[in-house]
């Protein structure tokens, strides 16, 4: 069984500090491994991070990103074309495609007007180019807009 007072840390998990200045017979003493003159010799000596000796810095070299970028809230859709709604029967709806695989899991759709549809849908979707409306009209089918999640 152990006890508190026996728990001890594991051999070389703790170091001792190296305690410089204190005389030359040390081997860190006088100077403390700072070397002679200098900027870091000094007390406060050295440069702030980014330095670069005085050559305009990586920070300033880059040019400035200008503008607004609506990244976080733009919305995305997973585009089909009439083509590929010609595998279904009847509805097509964001469920249908799913189950298909043509998209994934709450993804918004538009239809596109590539390929050509040969039957009868009722495809429901939320965005459609006006040219895939008609071809859907065209072929006796039904348009319905989805309202976005």
């Amino acid at each position: 069984m152990y006890n508190l007072s026996d728990l001890k840390y594991p051999k070389g998990a703790r170091f001792k500090k190296t305690r410089v200045g204190r005389g030359t017979s040390s081997g860190i003493g006088k100077t403390c491994g700072r070397g002679h003159k200098g900027q870091n010799s000094r007390t406060g000596g050295g440069t702030r991070p980014g330095f670069e000796g005085g050559q305009t810095p990586l920070y300033r070299r880059l040019p400035k990103r200008d503008g607004f970028k609506n990244l976080l809230f733009k919305k995305h859709y997973a585009i089909l074309n009439l083509g590929a709604l010609n595998q279904f029967q009847g509805e097509v709806n964001p469920d249908v495609l799913e189950k298909a695989g043509l998209i994934k899991n709450g993804e918004m759709i538009k239809i596109l007007a590539g390929g050509k549809l040969e039957k009868a849908l009722t495809v429901k979707a939320h965005k459609f180019s006006e040219e895939a409306a008609k071809k859907i009209s065209a072929a006796g089918g039904k348009v319905e807009v989805c309202q976005a999640q």
